[in-house]
């Protein structure tokens, strides 16, 4: 499908700016259930609660436009796009981040010990690599036959688990489903059954049909981690995220507030499980949609959301490049490669973010419980 009267920039800058709004409001709430993040931070409608009423964001973002930046260093080549991710992880953790998962930490120090891209992941169905789909997904829009190399490639940097890359899979096609149509053209039943025949994994396809199931009767997000056993929140395990991220999008995929607030407010892995729903949801509404508080309350260097916007607006010029008639390989003119980054703030705001992090965790220690 063409992508007539759809601003492609607009979209792909919602990819990671939705990203980056999830993933700051989910992030106080990370790892709690639904009822103690309510009492400690409130219900809907979500405001900022990291710090002074501001929000900062963690690995879910940053992993998203480093991403975007290796998509642009890659050329429509996966190996050269594995390659350029893995060097940014390996300096993205040398920055000594807060709060990484344990595989993704594994499989970075694998490659700072000089494993290659194809050998460096672990076993694992975390949510490492889903959280970096939607992105891939929306940018390969209108070349779908490279979404599923890019993921794959993405995905076994870091996780070896065929969950996990299934997960990102889904994420990433739903992603590249949403980035060509209208907002009032997203159909969940048709979407979901396109998915489920991607899904080879017998407990991710009962899920996809539970949600699809649910979608239909109209189902709260309450409802439907009722019924898949959820209530004390959405956990990092993939077979988890993925079907709740989805139910949460679809049931609301014109209303960017209400899918994000609803799916964190599920509890759990509330960061990642905001960031990717953030991420479909700017595919399907572009970066205009998202609610300019949230957009104003992220106080965050180098990855600010201005440096984020000019990331955006650059994938979606390379993109355009590459229709130029430039071969494989090759760089059109009118390409500009990754955007400078400020690498030397990075280790200073990490640790203001781990402070900040810490104070988080003293924090749930007191009442009201």
């Amino acid at each position: 499908m063409a992508m007539t009267h759809i601003d492609r920039e607009d979209r792909l800058i919602g990819v990671l700016l939705g990203t980056a709004v999830g993933d700051a409001l989910g992030l106080p709430r990370e790892g709690l259930s639904p009822r103690r993040a309510a009492r400690l931070f409130g219900g809907a409608p979500l405001e900022h609660r990291f710090v002074l009423g501001r929000g900062m964001i963690s690995d879910d973002a940053e992993h998203a436009c480093m991403t975007a930046q290796a998509l642009l260093a890659a050329r429509g080549d996966p190996a050269r796009f594995a390659r350029s991710l893995g060097w940014r992880l390996r300096g993205w953790l040398a920055a000594l981040p807060a709060g990484i998962g344990y595989a993704t930490l594994r499989a970075i120090v694998k490659l700072w010990l000089g494993f290659s891209p194809e050998r460096s992941g672990v076993f694992s169905a975390g949510n490492g690599a889903a959280m970096r789909a939607p992105i891939l997904g929306a940018s390969l829009a209108l070349t779908p036959s490279r979404i599923e190399p890019m993921v794959r490639a993405s995905t076994r940097l870091t996780h070896t688990d065929p969950r996990a890359e299934e997960g990102a899979r889904l994420v990433a096609l739903a992603a590249a489903y949403a980035a060509v149509r209208a907002p009032g053209q997203v159909r969940p039943a048709e979407l979901l059954a396109a998915l489920r025949e991607r899904v080879s994994d017998g407990e991710l396809r009962r899920r996809l049909d539970r949600a699809a199931e649910l979608l239909g009767r109209g189902a709260s997000a309450e409802d439907y981690a009722r019924a898949i056993g959820l209530e004390r929140g959405v956990s990092g395990f993939i077979v988890d995220t993925v079907p709740a991220a989805l139910f949460c999008w679809l049931a609301h995929p014109g209303d960017f507030r209400r899918a994000v607030e609803d799916v964190i407010l599920l509890g759990g892995d509330a960061d990642s499980t905001g960031a990717i729903v953030g991420g479909l949801a700017g595919a399907t509404l572009g970066a205009r949609a998202i609610p300019e508080a949230w957009l104003d309350g992220i106080v965050d260097v180098p990855v600010s959301v201005a440096w984020m916007r000019r990331l955006g607006a650059r994938l979606a010029r390379e993109l355009d490049g590459e229709g130029d008639g430039a071969a494989a390989g090759e760089r059109s003119p009118r390409c500009e490669g990754p955007l400078p980054l400020f690498w030397p703030a990075l280790p200073v705001r990490n640790l203001v973010f781990l402070v900040l992090a810490l104070k988080h965790g003293f924090r749930r220690m007191l009442p009201p419980y």
